[in-house]
């Protein structure tokens, strides 16, 4: 099937897919292991966490149980984030049959790690079907007897789109050279409904060391095009210079740019640097909103209930310039409506409202210097984090 031209510029999107939202907690992960029971040839998971816990052991088991049955299933996960699986675990994974690898960082000693991050979460199963957000394998993200998941999406996805996103794992796995094992994306099933040419969809890839950097240039094109309104749900929220510019020009034109930012954070000197911004945000005339029901993980973007762009990129420069980030580009109005209209039942009845009157009740001295000391200290961190990739040659 070929690529069809987008109302935007010099951007590429295919037809032929069916698509649904889903939240994190118990649906998602129903879900999921659904695929995993339907799964016929191949499985592909890529994470940045995957943990040895309730939920972990859920899917791992059903991955099990997959490989048992002949689907070759392959795991990719973070060599950083998910470093504390046990021995033991990936042991169990390789005797069932399961491929399993890390993504290897530049150098690693045991108080040291330096390089990317492969910070996508893709779920990939008979070059068919997949699941594409900013959900990991982990309590955190579903809904245990314990725990009530952190607030994240996922795009569950029927068609042609998926079998790029087997292609996108492949390459991966197969350390990003241009050639791979073909068999590991055959042609993709039929799926389960027809599917309909309305949903047009664009893979989004962040990648400095290869010059991918599809998830920046589609925030700033957002701005630069919105006609009406843009809301932006981001849980480390952290912009640089030049989305700022962008972000105050649109509302300069009369754009209505709205920030759903989290209110608790499980990274306390990230959320305190995103508040030193707060004042900046509110002088340009951003409406801002805290998500207080619980830790808030994901990373969206809806324009114009036109289109909208989801999956595991932040607006901060650790994303855009040194982890390996994948989003959806998505123009379908129907399904971008039901989209803003969950962001609203969010904002009304999960949110509270950040205002310049707010900031100056809460914001002693101390606490102001507490938030700008966060602010220079994450800067001067991401900055020697990312230097090494922006200048490589």
């Amino acid at each position: 099937m070929p690529a069809v031209p987008s109302r935007r510029k010099a951007f590429f999107y295919q037809v032929r897919n069916n698509m649904e939202l889903l939240r994190s907690g118990k649906g998602y992960f129903d879900r999921l292991l659904e695929m995993i029971r339907n799964a016929r040839h191949t499985i592909h998971l890529q994470v940045y966490i995957l943990e040895d816990d309730e939920t972990g052991q859920l899917v791992i088991e059903a991955l099990k149980k997959a490989a048992f049955s002949g689907v070759a299933v392959y795991i990719m996960v973070d060599g950083y984030a998910s470093r504390s699986l046990p021995a033991s675990f990936i042991e169990e994974l390789e005797a069932a049959g399961i491929r399993f690898r890390f993504f290897s960082p530049v150098l690693k000693s045991p108080f040291l790690y330096f390089g990317r991050r492969l910070h996508h979460k893709i779920f990939v199963v008979d070059s068919s079907f997949a699941l594409l957000g900013g959900i990991n394998i982990s309590n955190n993200y579903n809904d245990t007897r314990e725990t009530r998941a952190w607030l994240d999406f996922a795009i569950y996805i029927e068609g042609i789109i998926a079998k790029e996103l087997c292609v996108v794992c492949s390459k991966a796995w197969n350390n990003f050279k241009s050639e791979f094992p073909s068999f590991l994306c055959a042609e993709p099933l039929s799926v389960t409904k027809e599917t309909s040419d309305e949903y047009r969809v664009r893979i989004l890839r962040n990648d400095w060391v290869r010059k991918k950097n599809d998830i920046s240039k589609i925030y700033i094109e957002m701005l630069l095009h919105a006609k009406s309104h843009i809301t932006i749900m981001s849980s480390y929220f952290l912009p640089g210079k030049a989305i700022r510019r962008h972000m105050a020009t649109a509302v300069k034109r009369g754009v209505k740019v709205r920030v759903i930012a989290a209110g608790r954070s499980d990274v306390k000197i990230s959320k305190n640097a995103e508040r030193w911004l707060y004042d900046w945000l509110l002088r340009k005339g951003i409406e801002l909103y805290e998500y207080e029901e619980n830790v808030l993980h994901a990373k969206l973007a809806v324009c114009d209930d036109e289109w909208f762009t989801l999956g595991s990129y932040n607006l901060n420069n650790i994303s855009a310039h040194a982890s390996i980030e994948l989003n959806l580009d998505v123009e379908n109005p129907g399904f971008t409506k039901r989209l803003r209209a969950e962001l609203e039942n969010i904002i009304a009845s999960g949110c509270k409202k950040i205002t310049e009157e707010y900031q100056v009740k809460t914001a002693n001295l101390f606490v102001r210097f507490n938030r700008w000391l966060s602010y220079q200290s994450v800067r001067f961190l991401i900055y020697i984090f990312t230097f090494y990739f922006k200048h490589r040659p």
